[in-house]
């Protein structure tokens, strides 16, 4: 089957077209943590096309993992998540380059993997790794789509550290501020990471075919009141990244 077959349903899409496939196949992404939220991430980039997906995760899969990441099977108990998602996603869309980062995060693997990448995901579940992917995407100047989920809330953060004027995550929250509930604490429901994992997903795709807003925005979510709040994050004057 051709590449135009696979991709039929959404180059019909005129925001698309034949010349925004290129584009995504042109694009390249990383993406920072495989768990709840990089799972479907991963599988709706793949499955748009992406041409290369870089895919970050030290993490090993436990059996605790496998009611919400559904790239993952009780036979892969112990594995490297980056691998086996890597290997998952391949046989998913073999026409993209998938490329597997089992490594602990660090200014020399973000030095390595970030220029060049037309955006990052950050799919990750504690305060100080989002804040040291979004201090490594400000020095790239690379945008960033951020999730997080915990018990029926969730967030959702589009970061355009190209645009010199859009705020930032550092703009949002302070460092210093009280560290969150862990998921493994408060619990999470595997279809809320599932909508914001695929959430960040279509925000990335936006961002590659130039579809995406110029200014940064703040999504919050709850399925459970069925309510969506969303507004733009200015630029903080005190940010250490805009100074």
């Amino acid at each position: 089957m051709s590449a135009a077959a696979r991709y039929a349903r959404q180059i019909v899409m005129p925001v698309i077209g034949e010349a925004g496939q290129r584009q995504i196949h042109d694009s390249r992404v990383v993406i920072i943590g495989l768990g709840g939220l990089g799972n479907p991430a991963a599988t709706y980039l793949a499955g748009a096309g992406v041409g290369q997906l870089d895919l970050v995760d030290y993490d090993t899969v436990s059996f605790s993992n496998l009611h919400r990441q559904f790239l993952y099977r009780e036979t892969d108990l112990g594995q490297r998540k980056a691998e086996v998602a890597a290997r998952q996603l391949g046989a998913y869309n073999p026409d993209i380059e998938l490329r597997p980062h089992a490594t602990r995060l660090g200014d020399k693997v973000f030095d390595s993997l970030l220029p060049g990448a037309q955006a990052v995901l950050d799919c990750t579940d504690n305060f100080p790794t989002r804040f040291a992917i979004n201090a490594a995407c400000a020095r790239h100047r690379v945008p960033l789509v951020l999730g997080a989920g915990i018990g029926l809330q969730g967030q959702l953060g589009v970061f355009r550290h190209d645009v010199p004027a859009a705020g930032c995550y550092r703009c949002l929250f302070d460092e210093a501020g009280d560290a969150a509930e862990a998921c493994e604490d408060a619990g999470v429901l595997g279809p809320l990471v599932g909508m914001l994992g695929a959430w960040q997903a279509f925000e990335t795709l936006r961002l590659l075919i130039d579809e995406a807003a110029p200014e940064s925005h703040w999504l919050h979510f709850s399925p459970e009141t069925r309510t969506i709040r969303a507004h733009e994050i200015p630029q903080d004057p005190a940010c250490p990244h805009h100074a």
